[in-house]
């Protein structure tokens, strides 16, 4: 083969747009798979949905539609009473890669990279051809309706059949319908279903109504009429840079000095902090512009952050779902027999990421996972600032904490029993495993503090199993006795010539009176029935100790 020279190998040399990339590698969006490709799309939109909502103080109201078009294709309907979109803003918002409002942000959300809305608009277009419909309504008067696509070799917005519309009822919010090919519904554990039903459970202030490709329509019913306060936007941890962090910050910075940009940079930095920084980073001149930083001045600062004492980051700024609205969402979608439900404190990964862990553990009534007539298993239900996640289960620093304890130490079968675990982590920067957000990634600081609120909430399961134990021990016993009551007080009667009535009535309060908790059950098994919040077609129906 002959020798070639580099100007003629470089002649195929290209730029090419980010979403050219994504177009030629979809399945890093979560584009993989028939089914798993349907609930990105899902679950993109429905997330864009409930974070406008919240920012606009409104309780969500979401209503999502899915119909076949074709063999594994089908057209996907999703609505809400949110602020909706400008216009314009709306080729930015669904045609723009790496365009919004979260990723340039130091804030607890939903989503992180930009990516979202637009990455299914780009999906429809790959697999169908089409642009996405859209047609917004905001409180500033402006109505419209249009279609939208990506110019894939600019990653710009392509904005056709744009029509003002009537809105005489004033009603806010965005509708988007877009048809999606190489997809699948199923209703599985891993489908569309499943997710809506878990994204209920882990915001209880929306109402989720859902027609399926069948035509059968569910409502998961808000249990909570507040609406979640918004987390606060933060700055980042010292403890939590790196190198390349650091000088990325500077060349932003108006600062004059390195020491007034760590000031203002950086949470927990004071001018105390940078006398001290001073005596340790000696190399580094505090004077100079941060604009003139070196890569050997911030690499001298990272070192110096770690030998310095910091105040904990602020986890006031996280926004949990919160222990009670916990309980309320999983009482109405689960309607166990009994959970218990613990919020940890807040604690930090990698040295300077705060995060909060919040978990439940349910018994009985729709936990767990029928796998037979009368046959259970186990439920592992995972969460990342209240999204759910239900792929890339094995991978995921959540399942490694599940399967780290020791359940049956707890007199918990995670194999045979109707159980759901619960657990949802709340952080400014969640460690995603992929960029399709679907594992979190196995920070030991994470898995060992969901084994501690697990443990936690195991024990609590623990004492009910051995009361509803006892409970059954006394029942028995209660049942047993009662059987020669009769024939007790009928022959007392005749020994005794008093009423065998009025002495049946004496046993029985006798008995009764020394097995309380059988009578205590009896009275409160009415009481207790919760109300379950999924309504198909109108109608209710029941759908510590560390190694």
């Amino acid at each position: 083969m002959a020798e070639r020279k580099a100007n003629e190998i470089f002649k195929e040399f290209k730029e090419h747009s980010i979403a050219e990339f994504f177009k030629k590698n979809k399945q890093m969006l979560g584009y993989a798979g028939l089914v798993r490709s349907l609930v990105t799309v899902v679950h993109e939109y429905v997330t864009n949905s409930l974070d406008a909502c919240e920012e606009a103080g409104i309780l969500p109201d979401i209503s999502v539609s899915i119909s076949q078009s074709g063999e594994n294709r089908y057209i996907v309907e999703v609505g809400d009473n949110g602020p909706g979109i400008p216009k314009k803003f709306a080729g930015k918002a669904l045609a723009t890669i790496l365009a919004g409002t979260k990723f340039h942000r130091y804030i607890q959300q939903r989503g992180q990279q930009g990516i979202g809305a637009a990455g299914c608009t780009l999906f429809s277009q790959i697999t169908t051809g089409k642009p996405v419909g859209m047609r917004a309504f905001t409180k500033d008067g402006e109505a419209y309706s249009c279609s939208i696509a990506i110019d894939t070799m600019g990653n710009k917005p392509v904005i056709t059949e744009t029509k003002e519309l009537e809105n005489p009822e004033g009603i806010t919010g965005t509708i988007i319908r877009a048809e999606f090919a190489e997809v699948k519904y199923e209703n599985s554990e891993h489908g569309v279903y499943e997710y809506l039903k878990r994204t209920a459970l882990a915001n209880p202030h929306a109402q989720i109504r859902f027609r399926d490709p069948e035509g059968k329509e569910y409502t998961f019913v808000r249990s909570s009429d507040a609406v979640p306060e918004l987390p606060k936007q933060t700055l980042p941890h010292p403890l939590g840079l790196s190198i390349m962090d650091i000088l990325d910050f500077a060349k932003k910075s108006q600062e004059s000095s390195v020491a007034s940009f760590l000031m203002a940079s950086f949470s927990r930095v004071s001018q105390g902090k940078v006398k001290e920084l001073k005596e340790i980073a000696t190399g580094v001149d505090f004077s100079k512009k941060p604009k003139e930083m070196t890569w050997n001045d911030s690499e001298e600062l990272v070192k110096a952050f770690k030998q310095v004492k910091w105040l904990a980051p602020d986890a006031s700024v996280i926004r949990p779902i919160g222990a009670d609205r916990v309980r309320l969402a999983v009482r109405s979608i689960l309607n166990p027999e009994y959970m218990h439900v613990i919020e940890r404190k807040p604690q930090v990964f990698k040295g300077g990421i705060p995060f909060i862990v919040e978990a439940a553990i349910s018994y009985g009534g729709g936990s767990g996972k029928k796998v037979g007539n009368e046959e259970y298993t186990g439920s592992i239900l995972r969460f990342a600032n209240k999204v759910p996640l239900l792929f890339d289960t094995g991978s995921c620093a959540i399942t490694q904490a599940v399967r780290d304890i020791q359940w049956k130490r707890y007199g918990i079968d995670m194999d045979n029993q109707p159980v759901s675990v619960l657990v949802n982590i709340s952080s400014v920067y969640v460690p995603y495993s992929g960029v399709g957000k679907e594992a979190i990634a196995q920070e030991d600081e994470i898995i060992d503090e969901i084994k501690l609120a697990l443990q936690e909430a195991a024990r609590n399961i623990q004492r009910y199993m051995h009361g509803k134990q006892q409970v059954n021990v006394e029942k028995n016993k209660y049942k047993t006795i009662m059987r020669y009551v009769s024939q007790l007080s009928k022959d007392l009667g005749s020994l005794t010539g008093t009423d065998k009535a009025v002495i049946r009535g004496k046993l029985e309060e006798l008995v009764t009176e020394h097995y309380p908790k059988v009578k205590e059950e009896e009275e409160t098994k009415d009481e207790d029935e919760s109300t379950l919040e999924i309504v198909e077609s109108s109608s209710e129906e029941e759908k510590g100790e560390n190694e």
